[in-house]
């Protein structure tokens, strides 16, 4: 019997317009009666916060790929592979000079350039003014990314975008590949990560703690950053929306996409009572 589901959030438990199917939450919460219901995902713990308590979950969350295990009982991060502040201020230098835009997630909130902002960002700043105002999400505009780095305790993530040719060689300078994960989170958007966190690895850890194997674990996922911990898991599950190379490191496929409720049909067929 299956004892922890892990779900990321954008592109399977999410639809495109950022809500959740009533059926899905129903599913998930159904589940939560009789497994470890956890949240895997790309996105930042302000940026999770309103889905988190939307579904009524009281587990941890592992957010930013894998870099940290956030705890919103007692509002404390519970372990991390931070980006070390010497590797943050290079990657700034070196995204800047690569003219490309950037998303700095750092200790307690996610920020955007002032001066070059990500179309994304204005949008997720829309959709956190309209969250509930204890769950709201913390996104800010800066002047200087160094400066905020400087001052923070910790660096999660940067989420990158821009002309293809530059994001690509960013992706491939040696330095940043010696350092860095990055993984593809969109056509020209590419998330780096501190190296060896990955969403598989993170999770391996946390289900370990709990006294579980791998074959215990359902995964479901529908981008790249998902595959580590598709291929981790007892069953690994894409979405019907994920490419195929995320298809081809699954062992099922969900039915339909993010925007139905297959995802609630296979949750209940795999979770009983």
């Amino acid at each position: 019997m299956y004892q922890v589901l892990a779900l990321d959030l954008d592109g399977t438990v999410l639809t495109d317009d950022h809500t959740i199917h009533p059926e899905v939450k129903k599913a998930i919460q159904e589940a939560k009666q009789h497994c470890h219901v956890m949240i895997v995902t790309g996105r930042h713990h302000t940026a999770a916060r309103p889905y988190y308590y939307e579904l009524g979950l009281d587990t941890p969350i592992i957010c930013c790929n894998g870099t940290y295990v956030y705890d919103y009982q007692t509002e404390t991060v519970l372990t991390q592979n931070a980006i070390e502040h010497e590797h943050a201020l290079t990657f700034i230098d070196l995204a800047q000079e690569y003219k490309l835009k950037m998303v700095m997630y750092i200790t307690d909130a996610m920020t955007y350039s002032s001066y070059n902002p990500f179309a994304y960002m204005l949008a997720l700043e829309e959709w956190a003014e309209q969250a509930p105002e204890h769950h709201k999400p913390n996104i800010y505009r800066v002047d200087s990314f160094s400066e905020t780095a400087k001052n923070t305790e910790f660096v999660w993530k940067f989420v990158v975008e821009g002309e293809q040719e530059s994001v690509d060689r960013l992706m491939q300078t040696p330095w940043v590949k010696d350092h860095f994960n990055g993984e593809r989170s969109w056509s020209n958007r590419i998330d780096f990560a501190a190296k060896g966190n990955s969403k598989g690895l993170r999770l391996a850890e946390y289900v370990n703690e709990l006294g579980f194997q791998p074959s215990q674990v359902i995964a479901i996922g529908d981008n790249h950053n998902d595959i580590s911990m598709l291929q981790y898991a007892g069953l690994g599950v894409a979405m019907f929306n994920a490419d195929d190379t995320v298809k081809s490191n699954a062992q099922a496929v969900c039915k339909t996409d993010n925007n139905q409720d297959g995802l609630a049909h296979l949750i209940r067929e795999q979770i009983k009572g």
